[in-house]
């Protein structure tokens, strides 16, 4: 596995600084830098695209620009970016807002070091990662949100139900006998289409639809 670069977000500078320290010693990931608010993510990713990482590890409550802000920014503009929420925050509301705005994970800040590492090499591998307890609140809260009046074509079924499973989209690419180019394809049309911004909201419209039963 190549080693993927991780950026921190958080505005205790201690904190951060022993984030990185840890993320440093997992084997396939590498800091590349840490922020203390929104704003200076965007300072950094706007000055060169070498400062654009694989994961940014993200903090909610900041000054300036707060991370539910920032995700969202950053899901928009830099959709290849993976953003995991690192919080002290665990109320239902601030989970689902984060992850509306476009984190594929969230984890509190006591996650012991083992968790955050399997955390991260599931978030590059497949695209998303979530705790039970997330996972739950996800299901409960999707309810209504999404219609049942969208229409789609039998390989958009195909592709769905395996973008549920734990495949990477090469695996799934190679399964159905198609390029990884024409995956993405299917993939974006379909965050398209069921307004969706990742791939954890596949999932969520898969099950809530009874496309893919867990």
């Amino acid at each position: 596995m190549k080693e993927f670069s991780v950026i921190v977000v958080d505005d205790h500078t201690l904190l951060s600084q022993a984030i990185q320290t840890m993320v440093d010693t997992f084997e396939n990931f590498k800091v590349l830098y840490t922020c203390k608010n929104g704003q200076e993510v965007i300072d950094r990713f706007t000055a060169s695209p070498a400062n654009i990482p694989d994961v940014v590890l993200m903090d909610i409550n900041m000054p300036i620009m707060n991370g539910i802000e920032t995700t969202d920014w950053i899901s928009k503009t830099h959709p290849d970016v993976n953003v995991m929420a690192l919080s002290v925050e665990d109320e239902n509301n601030t989970i689902l807002k984060m992850l509306k705005a476009g984190a594929v994970g969230y984890l509190l800040k006591d996650t012991e070091k083992l968790v955050l590492e399997k955390a991260l090499t599931e978030i590059v591998e497949n695209g998303f990662y979530h705790t039970k307890n997330v996972t739950n609140l996800l299901m409960k809260s999707i309810s209504g949100e999404i219609g049942n009046t969208i229409v789609l074509k039998d390989r958009e079924i195909e592709f769905l139900k395996l973008a549920c499973t734990e495949m990477t989209y090469k695996e799934v690419a190679d399964k159905m006998c198609l390029s990884p180019k024409t995956i993405d394809g299917y993939r974006n049309n379909l965050f398209t289409k069921l307004e969706v911004k990742n791939r954890v909201g596949l999932v969520m419209y898969a099950i809530k639809n009874k496309i893919y039963t867990v």
